[in-house]
């Protein structure tokens, strides 16, 4: 299995190489449209590498889809943790009776008691 993801990193290595050679000229982005540069008088021009746009694009695309899970996700984590914190209170709670209501020769009790 090692072996596999070694070679798909390497594909993948290979195939991203590849397209940035291919887009190597230079593109120039501005973050303003321009007649909003014009009527705010800010003008911002980023000269980049096409690649370095392109996979800066599907870096941002990969966060923001994680973070939308993350947040589409947060009811069921909640909901988790509720359900643990109430396993442990009955959990606690059980071994407490089977303490107080522990005789030395109750055969059901020991019974449960018993690991499988």
């Amino acid at each position: 299995m090692r072996y596999i993801r070694y070679a798909f990193l390497a594909a993948l290595a290979v195939v991203l190489a590849v397209v940035a050679f291919a887009n190597r000229e230079l593109v120039t982005l501005h973050v303003l449209p321009e007649e909003m540069r014009n009527f705010i008088g800010i003008s911002v021009p980023i000269t980049l590498p096409l690649y370095v746009v392109i996979f800066l694009g599907i870096v941002a695309g990969i966060l923001i889809g994680f973070f939308w899970e993350w947040m589409r996700e947060a009811k069921h984590r909640s909901k988790a943790k509720r359900a643990e914190k109430a396993a442990v209170a009955l959990s606690q709670e059980v071994k407490s009776l089977k303490a107080k209501q522990a005789k030395p020769g109750d055969d059901v009790l020991a019974l449960l008691d018993t690991p499988r």
